[in-house]
């Protein structure tokens, strides 16, 4: 089996350290793929990072993840609320599928409330910052071990 994990970051992610410091925090997405990246190797896995503001890009990713990784660990950030086609995408993929949010969206905005996502991963981590990715890590760990 593979132990490679896909990190997929969705729309805007690409300015965090700059948008929003007050909900996101201050750490910028190559820090959180740094500290991730370096936390994987430390059990054993290997990332593969993909981060586009464009929901094919990242669909495609995923196709392509069916083939090469064990487990998704996802950041879809504002197309967690609207993307059937994340989801869909998403449900063919057979290995560990972690949803990630820096900052947690059942305390924001009515429109943040609903996961299209929800429903076709393992579980859902979300609120506790940077160290939601560190916890993402943990579930993917024990989720490929029952498996």
């Amino acid at each position: 089996m593979s132990k490679e994990i896909l990190l997929l970051s969705g729309p805007n992610l690409d300015q965090l350290g700059t948008r929003s410091p007050e909900i996101y925090g201050a750490a910028t997405l190559t820090e959180h793929v740094e500290n991730f990246t370096r936390r994987a190797a430390q059990l054993g896995f290997s990332v593969r990072h993909v981060q586009s503001n464009y929901e094919g890009d990242l669909i495609e990713a995923i196709h392509a993840a069916r083939l090469s990784s064990a487990a998704i660990v996802i950041n879809a950030g504002a197309l967690t609320h609207s993307s059937w086609a994340l989801a869909d995408a998403l449900a063919m993929f057979g290995g560990a599928k972690v949803e990630v949010h820096l900052s947690n969206p059942a305390a924001r905005e009515p429109f943040r409330h609903v996961s299209t996502l929800a429903g076709v991963v393992n579980g859902s981590i979300a609120g506790f910052g940077a160290v939601s990715y560190e916890l993402a890590l943990d579930a993917v760990q024990r989720l490929l071990a029952l498996s």
